[in-house]
């Protein structure tokens, strides 16, 4: 009855003596032509004729020599899927005698089949080799094993570490979906754990910059400013010395929007609050160059080159998501760039992105209900882009938050009547609102007759477009959505939102925020160390951070409407 206990307990005292030789072990047996041979199969993605050669081998051996074949059979069968054979290979190994490479083989695939297994200790009892002895090839998986492990022992935040560990040897969706865990663990620590836990990490930990990303996602302060990563580093060699407040704008900067084409109207405001910023600066400013894109990845193309060659050293934009991936997409960037869109990717080495994208809001509002321990969400959201993006983002961060989505109900312009289907949802103390401020206005009644008017409602930036009239709005009193710092409090070297609006008409309504965006795009150029090497700037669409990736991240204000205007809200967060 008691046999497989002492199995485990065996195999786990085997592992503590493997761990514990491991320095003297490393030089023993060296793995052979025929071995080696047999090895790289597996990276040409034909495991199952590796672990073929690879036993077959080991029959022709003895001592060390044979045990390192079988290791590396074993994870060779393992990779191919078959659990059985490699567990049986595994047991007729002798730990001692296996040289560095293939011990570690040996020991990942015991710790992986010990996760299948449901052992997350035997996992971390396999996986007690120092970090900087794992070999670069098995990093990646022995790190997000023992994040696996500690995750099942209920350490989710040494899980996060394990992964942040793996993050920078990943690519593509396994990339994606690592960053996703991340946050998911994270999000499972209260904001007084977070933030402790944050400021006891070392420099240069890779979790910290995952950590304060979320800490800036919960209105939190950073504990110091993001690490920098050696590719996020960038070049100001060029531009004359800092002044004093930290204010050191490029020699030359050209600035690519779409000045013609569909996404002219969007460019204009852009522009216009740019170079509100730009003429608002009585010290040194740079020659300042605007250039067409036409809205296309073509035309992003040439102007970036043409911006090269007439001697920028700093370039803003391009504005279009698919303008923004067609210059990321370049193997090298001569000039580094400040992206006005987030890409499909990361920033190029030495470069930047800030948007304004429909996601932000979506984890804003999650952040914001989490944060006032809302957990049954109802979502509803416009049909178009940005509203489907906006909940898509909502859900994956309040979810990973541990939050429930409760039901999500997409409308139309002319709502109609839904309230059948928002009381179908069950009872729900929030609701995410990412509609304009027309629908919005249709469904605040709604939401009272279903009996989900008292819960908490948190719409997005899109509530403010096509408000402005009180005697209308007052349907939107009470819904809580971000805003652009303009238009609560005074930002430097911009006049108010008021007194902007009256001079400017791409400073009023719905353009103002692409006006604030167009500012904050002038000052990041123009404080892009200070920004890099403090814990926050205050720009006009919010508190501006630089993270350790090179995207800009922003902690926005707070608004409510209440009589049909909108007010601000002190310590929202």
């Amino acid at each position: 009855m008691n046999k497989p206990a002492v199995r485990i307990s065996a195999l786990s005292l085997s592992l503590l003596l493997l761990a514990g030789c491991a320095t003297t072990s490393l030089t023993s047996a060296p793995e052979s032509p025929a071995q080696s041979e047999a090895l790289q199969l597996i990276e040409q993605g034909r495991p199952r004729d590796a672990a073929m050669q690879l036993e077959a081998l080991a029959g022709t051996l003895r001592g060390a020599a044979r045990s390192n074949a079988l290791a590396d059979a074993a994870f060779a069968w393992h990779e191919a899927g078959d659990a059985t054979r490699a567990r049986s290979l595994l047991s007729q190994a002798q730990p001692r005698q296996l040289s560095a490479a293939s011990r570690q083989r040996y020991l990942l695939t015991t710790a992986e089949l010990a996760l299948a297994d449901k052992q997350p200790a035997q996992a971390l009892a396999a996986l007690s080799e120092p970090n900087a002895n794992v070999l670069p090839a098995l990093a990646p998986r022995w790190h997000l094993a023992r994040a696996a492990a500690l995750q099942a022992g209920g350490d989710n935040f040494g899980a996060a570490q394990e992964r942040a560990r793996a993050h920078a040897a990943l690519s593509g969706k396994q990339r994606t979906d690592n960053q996703g865990a991340i946050a998911a663990l994270l999000g499972t620590l209260d904001d007084a754990a977070l933030r402790d836990r944050a400021t006891a990490l070392p420099a240069n930990d890779p979790l910290y910059n995952f950590a304060g990303r979320a800490l800036i996602a919960r209105g939190l302060p950073l504990p110091r400013p993001f690490d920098r990563e050696a590719t996020a580093q960038f070049d100001t060699s060029k531009r004359p010395p800092a002044m004093s407040d930290g204010y050191q704008p490029p020699a030359r900067m050209a600035v690519l929007l779409p000045l013609t084409g569909r996404m002219a109207t969007a460019a204009q405001p852009v522009r216009d609050g740019l170079l509100t910023g730009y003429y608002g600066e009585s010290r040194r400013k740079p020659e300042i160059d605007f250039i067409d894109t036409t809205g296309t990845p073509a035309g992003a193309l040439a102007a970036y080159d043409k911006a090269v060659a007439a001697g920028a050293d700093f370039i803003v934009g391009p504005l279009g998501r698919d303008e923004v991936d067609a210059v990321y997409g370049r193997a090298q960037l001569p000039v580094p760039v400040l992206a006005l869109n987030r890409g499909k990717d990361a920033p190029p080495a030495g470069s930047a992105g800030f948007s304004l994208a429909p996601e932000d809001d979506g984890v804003m509002a999650a952040e914001y209900l989490r944060g006032r321990e809302r957990s049954q969400v109802l979502v509803v959201h416009s049909s178009d882009d940005t509203g489907r993006r906006t909940a898509a983002a909502f859900a994956e961060r309040f979810t990973q938050r541990g939050g429930q989505v409760l039901a999500t109900v997409a409308v139309a312009d002319a709502v109609g009547d839904i309230t059948a289907r928002l009381r179908a949802a069950g009872p729900a103390d929030g609701v995410l609102l990412a509609v304009r401020a027309p629908q919005a206005r249709q469904l605040a009644p709604q939401l009272a007759l279903a009996g989900i008017g008292g819960g908490t409602r948190v719409g997005t930036s899109q509530l403010t477009i096509g408000s402005g009239k009180p005697e209308e709005d007052v349907a939107l009193d009470g819904i809580v959505y971000p805003n652009e710092a303009w238009n609560v409090r005074g930002v430097a070297g911009l006049p108010s939102a008021a007194a902007a609006g009256q001079l400017l008409p791409s400073a009023r309504g719905a353009s103002g925020r692409l006006f604030a965006f167009g500012f904050d795009a002038w000052k990041i150029s123009a404080y892009l160390d200070t920004l890099a090497q403090q814990s926050g700037l205050a720009g006009a669409t919010g508190t501006l951070y630089l993270d350790g990736m090179g995207n800009i991240l922003r902690s926005p204000a707070w608004s409510t409407f209440n009589g049909g205007r909108p007010m601000p809200i002190a310590n929202a967060n």
